[in-house]
């Protein structure tokens, strides 16, 4: 009878669930040592949605990867409350390992504690990963575009006509952004200072054929806001017509207007083309300086980023997303509505870099805008970043 009551007195203390948040991985004796699951979690870069929101109701992002790479592997997210952890969702590993879930960043006013478990599967045990906290909190910076007119943080960038920059055919101009409605507006207009047209080529010179000018929405912190590593998102809804491209993206402090900036990165968190028949064209890409003066260009174009959007009738001019790219000392990570898109180890930034909105008509592009004169707007709902 002793040894009957000592068995179940040791399975019980092995099922019970602790007092506290565990600090290590596993479950125990069932854990095996070739599996491990990461997790992080994110400020509020989830808000899909076809109006403008305030960026504090952004849902956070439960990060999880498992090892080894299991396609379909249940997961579950747990929720440290009440001195236990308690199943709040559930969700299946992808191709590559990863599982997100969107989740409140704090309970009760404090930052909230999540782990994942992967549950068992023929030949893997259950295993638990480490207890991950939002940390986060407030962003260092955000613009929520209230009112009617542009914050003092930004200004506006390059007002002339930029052949060297590919855009010999268009200019920043305070004329093509607007604020209303709790969003930036960013437009690509003809000028109407000048009547004449400009002869657009491409990279190479060749001759793509005759156009009106154009005026920008370009506009950025450089003077005002910057940061080194941390996280930058911006909530955005873009045209669905080509001829232009919409961005969010990085540059470093100290930029040089002419010539090259040999520190820092060009990083372009999103450039949304258009939607060219049935296909989005979207890409992301870092720019990193060469000894030379040129630029290596790490990504770009973006295969399917239709995978990322939440349903059949989610489109990305009809509904805004969030864009971001968690940027650390050795690594970019690129992510459309918390889905991780790609990351980098190269290129990497150590110098503080600022933001930048922008609706560029690039020469290049010119042909799919033609002789129309309809303006062509991308919308910014909110803007921010937290350092780290």
């Amino acid at each position: 009878m002793t040894a009957l009551v000592a068995v179940l007195l040791a399975l019980v203390t092995f099922v019970a669930l602790p007092a506290s948040p565990p600090a290590s991985a596993g479950q125990g004796a069932h854990a095996r040592p070739h599996q491990r699951i990461t997790v992080s979690v994110l400020p509020g870069i989830r808000q899909n949605g076809s109006r403008p929101a305030a960026s504090r109701s952004a849902r956070a992002v439960v990060a999880a990867t498992v090892r080894p790479r299991t396609e379909g592997r249940p997961v579950l997210l747990q929720k440290w409350r009440g001195g236990r952890w308690r199943g709040v969702q559930r969700g299946h590993t992808s191709g590559r390992g990863n599982v997100v879930f969107w989740v409140p960043a704090t309970a009760g006013g404090r930052p909230a504690t999540y782990r994942v478990v992967a549950l068992r599967r023929p030949g893997l045990p259950s295993v638990a990963s480490r207890a991950a906290r939002a940390h986060w909190g407030a962003p260092d910076f955000v613009d929520e575009f209230g009112g009617d007119a542009l914050g003092p943080a930004w200004e506006h960038r390059i007002q002339f006509y930029n052949p060297w920059g590919g855009r010999a055919c268009s200019k920043g101009d305070p004329r093509a952004v607007s604020v209303g409605g709790g969003v930036l507006q960013l437009s690509s207009v003809p000028d109407p200072d000048v009547t004449t047209p400009c002869t657009a080529r491409d990279a190479r010179g060749r001759i793509l054929g005759d156009y009106p000018y154009r005026l920008n929405g370009h506009v950025s912190t450089q003077h005002s806001a910057d940061f080194r590593y941390g996280i930058a998102a911006a909530r955005m809804r873009f045209p669905k017509s080509l001829g232009q491209h919409a961005s969010f993206w990085l540059q470093p402090r100290g930029l040089r207007p002419e010539g090259p900036t040999p520190w820092g990165a060009e990083v372009d968190v999103v450039e949304w083309y258009g939607a060219r028949g049935s296909k989005d064209v979207m890409s992301s890409a870092v720019h990193a300086p060469m000894p030379d003066g040129s630029k290596r260009q790490i990504g770009g174009m973006i295969p399917r980023p239709s995978r990322f959007l939440a349903t059949r009738s989610d489109s990305w001019w009809h509904d805004f997303h969030v864009f971001s790219v968690q940027w650390t000392p050795r690594s970019y990570i690129f992510r459309i509505a918390g889905h991780e898109v790609w990351r980098t180890n190269q290129g990497v930034s150590h110098v503080p870099e600022f933001l930048i909105l922008s609706m560029l008509s690039s020469d290049f592009e010119l042909p799919d805008v033609g002789l129309d004169p309809a303006p062509r707007t991308a919308e910014v709902d909110w803007v921010a970043f937290w350092q780290t």
